[in-house]
């Protein structure tokens, strides 16, 4: 079966890709083609019908709908080709060096693509309940919090009336408030861990106002109901975040919300053969977002989880600039020459839990770059400096970080003079003792 050749090939066609597909293309690159699952572009920002997005990148206030259209006009505009309803099987590397991709869909058939270049912008999916053991029985009313958005904002069902939430991920908070506003009511929201997992103005717009309890320290121990959920029972936990007997408190109702965590969607990317990082679940990516397969890049919530949907087009910008600036090098080949590398790790330390590009090489940074990190606890008082060759360039003093909310520090040129061959680059978290 003969193949079909882009020089950029997106994979996923939601707020990563489209931002990706944009910026490739006003980078110069024409022959770029996006494979979108799903039956319309825009992802899961389709059924995100709340406010609060495109403050950074459009300097308003819109909903998750009006922002993929404003992407979806400029893939129009710009008529880039994509494919919808098509499912991405496999992904491998020709000995040439191309990158050969099997798809499917109901109009075509099965596909065979090459291209130059991959950008990878699958997004992520909700961890379920069997990665969670909680005991009981399987009945209806069990529902992850995505899906129960779907069901509320796009297939029109209310999935509940008295509803329990475990987890405090930002789906989940926007949930407890979404139900409410249907006429449902939330008892409680239960999190295992100290802190939240979500933004804080969505605890506060999303909780606070509807005066919902959250319970840190907490998880579900029991589900009761063999047909459907009749009850939950919620614990405190310790330490050890194992429940402590006599904490148990009981909860009727008929609906179970999970907002337990997301995971990058990387079989693809496994399969390919790149590495991944163990903390993100996403791959390992250097400066240009570029994985450890050459001509491959990853974008949004395939890379790592993003808090706010303005940085993944932010980001995958950046991986769309680079894979356009791979094609050009590669001319009329099918892969760019190998160049000297002169990648240097980024380690950390003071409880960050990773960085966002895992390496850096300083003449393949242009102006800036935006080194992106999360914590693994909350922080006050505390100040990150960011050291290269042992010499501190950049510090950034933060009152509060919270695992929930995503860090970063803009490496300029400025911070790079001096350092033309680094051996070394260190984030460092410290107490601010001024």
């Amino acid at each position: 079966m003969e193949s079909t050749l882009y020089n950029l090939i997106i994979i996923g066609g939601g707020p990563a890709g489209l931002a990706a597909a944009v910026d490739a293309y006003d980078a110069g690159e024409r022959s770029i083609l996006i494979l979108e699952r799903d039956t319309r572009l825009g992802g899961i920002l389709n059924q995100c019908i709340h406010n609060g997005f495109g403050l950074h990148t459009f300097q308003e206030e819109l909903t998750g709908p009006e922002y993929a259209q404003r992407f979806i006009d400029q893939v129009t505009e710009r008529g880039i080709a994509f494919k919808l309803d098509t499912m991405v099987l496999s992904i491998s590397q020709a000995e040439d060096g191309a990158k050969e991709i099997a798809a499917v869909n109901e109009q075509d058939g099965l596909l065979l693509l090459r291209a130059k270049a991959l950008v990878l912008a699958m997004g992520c999916r909700e961890r379920s309940r069997g990665a969670l053991n909680i005991p009981g029985f399987r009945p209806a009313g069990i529902f992850s919090a995505g899906t129960a958005q779907r069901l509320v904002n796009i297939e029109g069902y209310l999935p509940g009336r008295r509803v329990v939430i475990l987890g405090s991920g930002d789906i989940g908070l926007i949930m407890a408030r979404r139900m409410t506003l249907e006429g449902a009511k939330v008892l409680v929201c239960a999190e295992l861990m100290p802190y939240s997992g979500g933004l804080k103005r969505n605890i506060v717009q999303c909780l606070d106002d509807f005066n919902i309890p959250l319970k840190l320290s907490h998880t579900v121990v029991r589900i009761e109901g063999k047909e459907r959920v009749e009850g939950v029972v919620i614990a405190q936990v310790g330490p050890d975040r194992k429940p402590i007997p006599g904490t148990e408190e009981h909860y009727a109702c008929d609906t179970l919300l999970l907002s337990v965590g997301l995971l990058p969607e990387n079989e693809l990317t496994i399969g390919l053969g790149a590495e991944i990082n163990r903390i993100t679940g996403g791959p390992v990516v250097n400066e240009s977002l570029e994985t450890s397969v050459p001509g491959v890049f990853a974008a949004g919530n395939v890379l790592h989880v993003h808090d706010l949907v303005d940085y993944v087009s932010e980001e995958a910008g950046l991986a769309g600039e680079c894979a356009a600036a791979y094609i050009q090098a590669c001319g009329e080949n099918m892969c760019a020459p190998e160049s000297d590398s002169g990648q240097v790790k980024i380690t950390f330390s003071g409880g960050i839990r990773y960085t966002v590009p895992c390496s850096i090489d300083p003449s393949k940074i242009g102006k800036w770059l935006k080194i992106r990190y999360r914590v693994g606890d909350v922080m006050t008082g505390r100040k990150v400096t960011l050291y290269l060759d042992g010499e501190p360039v950049l510090t950034k003093k933060r009152r509060v970080m919270a695992p929930g909310e995503m860090e970063e520090l803009v490496l300029t040129a400025k911070h790079l003079e001096g350092h033309p061959v680094l051996t070394s680059a260190e984030i460092k978290i410290e107490e601010d003792k001024e």
